[in-house]
C-alpha cells in the first residue's frame, strides 16, 4: 500500500517538475515552431533567427531515460537563412542538439533519435586565428536525414551528409560522410558496417 502511495507521489512530482521546467524553456525560447506540432515530453528550446518548422507531429523527450529531468532538446536555426526541419512520427530522445548555422537540416518521417544525439550543419568558424571569430555562409553544408532512420546515442552528425532512408547509425558514432539507404554504420568516422536485408 505504502508502495503505491509513493509510486503515485513520484509520478506526480515528476510531471509537476516538467511542466515547470517546459514553461521555463518556452520564456527562454527566441524562436516558435512553424507547421506541425511538438509533443513535449521533455522542454524544447528553440533559438534563432531562421525557420523552425514540424511536417506532422514529432515527440520529443523519454521517460524513464537518461537526462529526463536534466536537460531539454534544443534547436537553433542560427541566421536569418538557416532552417530546421523535422517530419512527422519522429521520436527524439532526451538531450538532443541541431543547430543549422547557415543552412538547413532535414530530419524526415519516422526517424528514431536516442539521447545525446548533435547534428550541426556549420563549422561555426575558421582554424586560422584570424578566422576563430568569424563565420562565413561557405562554411556550412546541409544535412539531410532520410525516413525511417535510426541513430544511436552520442552520436554525432557534421555538416554535408546525407544518411540514406532506413538506415541505422550506431551509438557514438562521429558521421562526416553520407550513409547510403538501408545499412548499418558506425564507429569514428563511421563507415558502413553491413547491409540491412
Amino acid at each position: 500500500m505504502i508502495h503505491k502511495v509513493l509510486r503515485r507521489f513520484s509520478l506526480y512530482a515528476i510531471v509537476s517538475i516538467q511542466l515547470f521546467r517546459a514553461l521555463q524553456y518556452r520564456l527562454l525560447s527566441t524562436n516558435r515552431l512553424q507547421g506541425g506540432n511538438a509533443i513535449r515530453k521533455q522542454p524544447l528550446h528553440l533559438a534563432g533567427r531562421g525557420l523552425i518548422k514540424a511536417e506532422g507531429t514529432f515527440t520529443v523527450g523519454y521517460f524513464p531515460s537518461p537526462f529526463f529531468l536534466n536537460t531539454c532538446c534544443y534547436l537553433e536555426a542560427r541566421s536569418k537563412s538557416a532552417s530546421i526541419s523535422i517530419g512527422d512520427r519522429t521520436h527524439i530522445n532526451n538531450n538532443f542538439v541541431a543547430i543549422s548555422e547557415h543552412s538547413s537540416i532535414v530530419i524526415g518521417r519516422n526517424c528514431k533519435i536516442g539521447t545525446s544525439v548533435e547534428i550541426v550543419d556549420s563549422d561555426f568558424h575558421g582554424l586560422h586565428l584570424a578566422e576563430r571569430s568569424r563565420s562565413m555562409p561557405e562554411w556550412a553544408d546541409p544535412v539531410v536525414i532520410g525516413d525511417d532512420v535510426f541513430i544511436g546515442s552520442n552520436v554525432r552528425i557534421f555538416k554535408g551528409v546525407t544518411i540514406g532512408t532506413g538506415s541505422v547509425i550506431a551509438n557514438a558514432s562521429v558521421v562526416t560522410k553520407d550513409v547510403p539507404a538501408n545499412v548499418v554504420a558506425g564507429g569514428n568516422p563511421a563507415r558502413v558496417l553491413k547491409e540491412i536485408a
